[in-house]
């Protein structure tokens, strides 16, 4: 009998990790063209402290991370109070039901913030109730010209339209999700085997890890690989999937719009993570994993490669699992690869929530969503950027030309130690980024060793998304049909032990549970945003 399923929710994650993740973005990549305003010497930048502006009081609710909270010595806001001459009552929780049930209590009882985050779903539906500001007088590159310059261009934001209009605009985000495949090396170099390169050596090398004894204990107790299928579904950490050209969540291949979770040729995909199983070569609790269990097996040296981020196996990240692994086995070592680096590990990323205005503050006080605008483009600066990410100049770090050297101590006692408080507001350009502003920024911890891993994952191939957040027809909950698929994909794992049924079971979803019907509504909207035609088949 199947467990329970469960719902999968990402981990955040804190400053002290994401610090170290900086240099992995810095200095692997080029700079924007036109350096001019990297200081900030732009419109909104230039303001000088105590503006003659009108004083104005700004309430913004915005997401956060967890476990973060505002200082009273908080010189973030001290900064934007300032320089923009406004009181601003900062309000944040973290993203999930309770923000989202806030925010509609909030709306629908007339006392809206001035500016706040939605979800894509929630941000359309209020579109469709007519709550929100049509952001085309305020929201242009005139308006926000560090917003246009470093982040978007503005076809992206067309994309993102929504309800026939510019009633939302997604904040700055990180176009890829840096993912790699490790391996145990010191495995390797016992068994006298190569990091693999292609996806047979990668088949090959689990095998070995499985029937080799590659820790030397003389019992057969390693498997080749892990996953966690939260007791619900086929893990996209199996490489079967990309062999199978099934890349993401969703892609456009051609003139069709693809969702991989219930392509035909998910036939052949079943077919082979069945025949692993039979082999023995995955963990063979891979289903039942949740979270984090097989990467916890990993470290346990019970597993010889797995799928996780960029932050795996950094010395210079005291919490990585390649630290924890060495805690257990000092001698433990882990490279990262992937079988198809060169051709798309993953798709680039699609725009998420929204930057918001509502419809009653623009009709009474326009001049409170400009202010807001103006703010925004600020910490879309690299100005905003290195205060909202580092802390301040000559203290948190020093600055020579475009490259930024950390003060990790001052960093941990003035910011991390009182709330991990940069956690909240780096909530614009919550994107560990720094080139994408024209930024190096040197991590003194960071070992030789971690600069070239994550020079290593930065090279992986991306393939383009669908550019936008789609939504589903109305009446239709997405949820179902989900549902259904995946407890087919379950019994064509465990029961069936075959791909065969698949194509039957997948018309029966397509149908029944209006599979079809939401994916035309979904190609259809990807066509008009593109503005190229894209079918569902």
């Amino acid at each position: 009998m199947k467990p329970k399923s469960r719902t999968w929710k990402p981990l955040a994650v804190p400053l002290a990790g994401s610090l170290a993740l900086s240099l992995a973005l810095a200095g692997c990549g080029s700079k924007p063209a036109d350096n001019s305003n990297a200081a900030g010497n732009t419109p909104a930048a230039q303001q000088p402290a105590g503006s003659t502006k009108e004083k104005l009081t700004l309430n913004w609710f915005v997401t956060s991370e967890p476990n973060t909270n505002l200082p009273k010595d908080d010189f973030v806001l001290k900064t934007i109070q300032e320089k923009f001459n406004v009181e601003l009552k900062l309000q944040h929780m973290s993203p999930g039901t309770d923000y989202d049930s806030k925010i509609n209590v909030t709306l629908a009882g007339g006392d809206a913030p001035d500016m706040f985050f939605a979800t894509g779903t929630a941000s359309q539906k209020f579109a469709k109730d007519g709550l929100l500001a049509d952001l085309t007088p305020f929201v242009s590159p005139q308006t926000m010209p560090n917003y246009f310059k470093y982040w978007f261009e503005e076809k992206n934001l067309k994309a993102y339209g929504v309800e026939n209009g510019f009633f939302r605009a997604p904040y700055p985000y990180a176009t890829r999700a840096y993912r790699s495949y490790y391996v145990r090396k010191d495995w390797l170099d016992k068994l006298n085997l190569k990091v693999p390169q292609t996806y047979d050596e990668m088949m090959n090398v689990m095998r070995a890890f499985t029937f080799n004894d590659p820790d030397g204990n003389g019992k057969k107790d390693t498997y080749g690989f892990s996953a966690a299928g939260n007791g619900k579904q086929l893990s996209y950490d199996f490489p079967q999937w990309i062999k199978n050209g099934l890349i993401g969540g969703f892609m456009l291949e051609g003139d069709q719009f693809v969702d991989t979770q219930s392509d035909i040729r998910l036939a052949k995909v079943f077919d082979e993570v069945v025949e692993m199983m039979k082999e023995g070569i995955v963990d063979p609790d891979w289903f039942l994993n949740k979270g984090t269990q097989h990467i916890d097996k990993a470290v346990q040296g019970k597993v010889g490669i797995i799928l996780s981020d960029e932050k795996f196996a950094l010395d210079s990240l005291a919490t990585s699992y390649s630290n924890k692994t060495k805690s257990i086995n000092p001698n433990a070592d882990w490279a990262p690869f992937h079988p198809f680096k060169d051709t798309g590990i993953w798709t680039e990323n699609v725009p998420g929530s929204p930057f918001l205005f509502p419809s009653s503050v623009a009709a009474k006080a326009p001049e409170k969503v400009k202010r807001s605008v103006e703010i925004l483009d600020y910490l879309a600066s690299p100005e905003g950027f290195l205060l909202t990410h580092y802390g301040q100049e000559g203290k948190h770090y020093t600055k020579n030309g475009d490259t930024i050297t950390l003060n990790k101590a001052a960093i941990k006692s003035d910011i991390i130690d009182k709330g991990d408080f940069l956690n909240i507001w780096n909530f614009f350009t919550r994107v560990n980024e720094p080139e994408r502003v024209g930024l190096t920024v040197v991590d003194p911890d960071m070992t030789d060793r971690d600069r070239q891993i994550l020079q290593t994952i930065k090279s992986y191939k991306y393939i383009p998304s669908i550019q936008i957040s789609a939504a589903p027809p109305a009446g239709v909950n997405i949820g179902d049909f989900r549902t259904k698929l995946y407890e087919y994909h379950a019994k064509l794992l465990f029961e069936e032990k075959s791909g065969a049924n698949w194509p039957k079971y997948r018309e029966e979803i397509m149908t029944k549970y209006r599979g079809k019907e939401t994916f035309d509504f979904y190609a259809k909207q990807v066509s008009e945003a593109l503005g190229k035609p894209y079918v569902f088949k």
